[in-house]
């Protein structure tokens, strides 16, 4: 599989940052290191972006939180839980969907090594609703 320059760099800098921090944290520790580490490297992060849901007429202006815009390109889902869920899976899709972007990744910092387990890349094609 052919994975995007970006994608690598943010799971590279994502393993680091388990390295140094250790397992048991909580996601916004994980969240805010990642992010630092991001800038750091000077990419363009939003935290916590607001996520708007337009349904006929009707505008829920903070419907959802993402954890990690990077670049207004990827979305980062990050969790901190025993095991990842398909609905973990679909709440990333849908952030794809409604941001109208293609690519995101969901780290889970559970996992020991981040690298086993705790990272999955979803990928959203244009058809896709």
């Amino acid at each position: 599989m052919d994975i995007d320059p970006l994608s690598t760099e943010i799971i590279g800098l994502a393993i680091k940052v388990q390295r140094t921090l250790g397992p048991g944290l909580l996601e916004s520790a994980y969240r805010t290191c990642l992010a630092h580490e991001l800038r750091m490297a000077g990419h363009k992060v939003e935290e916590e972006k607001p996520l708007e849901i337009r349904y006929q007429g009707l505008v829920l202006p903070q419907a959802y939180r993402l954890d990690v815009v990077v670049d207004d390109t990827l979305i980062l889902e990050i969790n901190t839980v025993e095991k990842p869920l398909k609905v973990h899976e679909a709440q990333l899709f849908t952030y794809l969907r409604f941001n109208e972007k293609s690519i995101g990744l969901l780290l889970n910092f559970w996992s020991w090594p981040l690298k086993e387990g705790g990272i999955k890349r979803i990928v959203r094609s244009p058809q896709t609703q």
